[in-house]
């Protein structure tokens, strides 16, 4: 069971990074170019913005060294994923306006926002959908890079008996269950019905549970799907299977684990409340003795495939980024900037380490916010704010 999944913060799938430049910061005119890809401008207000999104608009609050290290972060992986585009483009491999379009239903469909609850996203973000379908192009684009180096991966039979052999302990199976859920989040998630406060999350998963006796067990994914503050709820509340020790590491209460295992597949919990949100669980499937699985095993086969066809694709990611790196022009006027005038960090006058005032921050969005490159995980258009990451 994937359980990050029960308990990450809800996201809108792959958020989209602000190529329209909105208003510029008070550490340098907007309309200044930050870096260029062959002659491809990034301007300074593409990478004040996200780091406003990354700072919920309190990056006034972070020291200047943290804003520097934030500023070059954010450069960095844009300058990355403006070469792998432009490699896209190179390779013939952009997307149709029908392939956009599509795209971008949906992302709308997933975020379970209504068509004018996105466009009032879009305006509140100052971005136009002209600027949101470009951006979506580039993602397509790059995906679509990315895959057709995967595509020529081959994983033997011997690979797959190799890993087998050294990575038994894995295909243990402890005692535990599967299952779906449905999570209300007190926090704001700019979601269609979205609780925003404690007394409005209590009243929604109330409201949830009276509707599952009336809909029954069997539309508990079309509820989770309609209703769910999390992501598993784009697979109708599936979140996987879970060990006994799965269950523990994250927090679930000990009354909890036992009323899962007391109950049979298809039932669900009432509402129950921890790590700061509401949930209620559907048992899927139940497991109360520990199965040592091997290669012929139902699943065991495409699983190591699927893992060594992922490890192999993020080497070929990384690959593929160095090459184009190395063949592409960058200049990066940020980076240049710094090292001219180290004594403001190349846009904000030096001055009094806000950090060391009393309750500031003083972690950098380089190092907790700021977007790493994921080798994995294609940029996918979402909503209309995006940390901008240029692969998968």
């Amino acid at each position: 069971m994937q359980t990050k999944h029960l308990f990450s913060l809800v996201a809108l799938i792959g958020a989209i990074l602000l190529s329209a430049c909105g208003p510029g910061s008070d550490s340098g005119p907007a309309n200044t170019v930050a870096a260029t890809v062959n002659g491809k401008k990034i301007m300074v207000a593409e990478v004040e913005r996200l780091i406003q999104q990354q700072t919920q608009g309190k990056q006034a609050q972070l020291s200047s060294h943290a804003l520097a290290q934030a500023r070059l972060s954010v450069l960095e992986n844009l300058i990355q994923r403006e070469v792998l585009f432009q490699r896209a483009e190179q390779e013939k491999l952009l997307p149709t306006d029908e392939e956009i379009t599509n795209a971008l239903n949906k992302q709308k469909q997933d975020s379970g926002m209504t068509d004018e609850e996105f466009a009032r996203q879009l305006k509140e973000q100052n971005m136009t959908m002209e600027a949101l379908r470009e951006e979506s192009k580039k993602d397509i684009a790059i995906s679509k890079l990315q895959d057709k180096y995967a595509g020529k991966i081959t994983i033997s039979d011997r690979e797959v008996e190799d890993y087998y052999t050294a990575s038994k302990q894995e295909f243990i199976l402890g005692r535990g269950v599967e299952l779906a859920d449905i999570v209300v989040d007190p926090q704001d998630n700019g979601l269609q019905d979205d609780a925003k406060t404690e007394a409005e999350a209590k009243q929604k998963i109330d409201g949830i549970y009276q509707q599952l006796k009336t809909v029954g067990t069997e539309r508990f994914g079309d509820v989770a799907l309609a209703k769910s503050e999390d992501q598993s709820r784009i697979k109708g509340g599936d979140v996987g299977f879970a060990s006994e020790d799965d269950l523990k590491r994250n927090n679930f209460p000990p009354a909890l684990i036992t009323r899962l295992f007391a109950m049979q597949p298809g039932e669900y919990t009432e509402p129950v409340q921890f790590n700061g949100r509401w949930y209620i669980f559907k048992l899927k499937r139940k497991q109360l003795e520990v199965e040592n699985r091997t290669l012929e095993s139902p699943g065991v086969r495409q699983q190591i495939t699927l893992e060594l066809t992922d490890q192999r694709k993020q080497i070929l990611n990384a690959a593929l980024l160095t090459v184009a790196m190395s063949e592409a022009k960058v200049v990066n006027n940020l980076a240049s900037e710094i090292l001219n005038n180290p004594s403001n960090l190349g846009l904000r006058p030096a001055g009094p380490e806000p950090s060391k005032a009393a309750g500031s921050p003083t972690a950098s969005p380089a190092s907790s916010t700021s977007p790493a490159i994921d080798q994995r995980t294609p940029a996918k258009a979402g909503s209309p704010t995006k940390a901008a990451s240029p692969g998968k």
